[in-house]
């Protein structure tokens, strides 16, 4: 497939995805590698259109360079808006009580220790589905209890064995003092997503490093 037909492909996908202005949004695409650029009202929309450009057949990468211009009557001040991402938080049973937020210029930054990388993300996504977030820090580490490198790597590789949205072989996992590492090639976003979210998932696990390569 061509830049440009693929190009024609990520349009036509943020047009037809309803989570997306996709009118508000350039795509251009050099070898493989999707930009977007404009400007979308909310910062769910930013994360919205970025996976829906990843989940065209083809795309090997996409570089985000799109703007939050947060709409004026959804616009708030910085302590209101805390006030809400905290009480959204504290509504969610998956986020833990550790978890702290402040907001400068519409930003949230949210900070804290938990014990999954899955509490991590759904923080993340409480705040950024909130009116008025122009952005998401997420600060929050992970407190975890060390399990040997070996055991860490043999866990993940049986995971990702018997995940049927994988080709386990094609992923090479190695471990060190809680960092995982992942090689190798995938046939899509799909399987780079499924990959990685079976490594986060293992006990012990603090850190990630993706040096998956998607290849169609």
């Amino acid at each position: 497939m061509s830049d440009k037909e693929l190009a024609l492909d990520v349009r036509d996908k943020l047009f037809w995805d309803p989570r997306t202005d996709g009118r508000a949004i350039a795509v251009t695409v050099v070898a493989g590698v999707v930009t977007l650029r404009g400007t979308v009202g909310s910062f769910r929309q930013r994360q919205e259109a970025k996976r829906a450009a990843q989940r065209i057949r083809g795309v090997l990468a996409v570089n985000d360079q799109l703007e939050v211009q947060i709409m004026t009557d959804q616009r708030q001040e910085d302590a209101d808006l805390r006030g809400d991402v905290l009480d959204a938080l504290t509504l969610d049973v998956s986020v833990p009580t550790s978890v702290y937020a402040t907001v400068k210029d519409g930003v949230v930054t949210l900070t804290g220790p938990v014990d999954w990388q899955y509490q991590r993300e759904e923080a993340e996504l409480i705040a950024g589905n909130l009116p008025g977030v122009a952005g998401v820090d997420n600060q929050i580490w992970l407190h975890t209890v060390r399990t040997s490198a070996a055991d860490v790597e043999h866990e993940i590789n049986k995971a990702l064995t018997r995940n049927a949205r994988l080709d386990a072989d094609a992923v090479h996992v190695s471990t060190s003092h809680g960092t995982v590492t992942l090689s190798g090639r995938v046939h899509s976003w799909d399987e780079h997503d499924a990959a990685i979210a079976t490594a986060w998932a293992a006990p012990g696990v603090e850190v990630v490093h993706d040096r998956l390569t998607v290849a169609y």
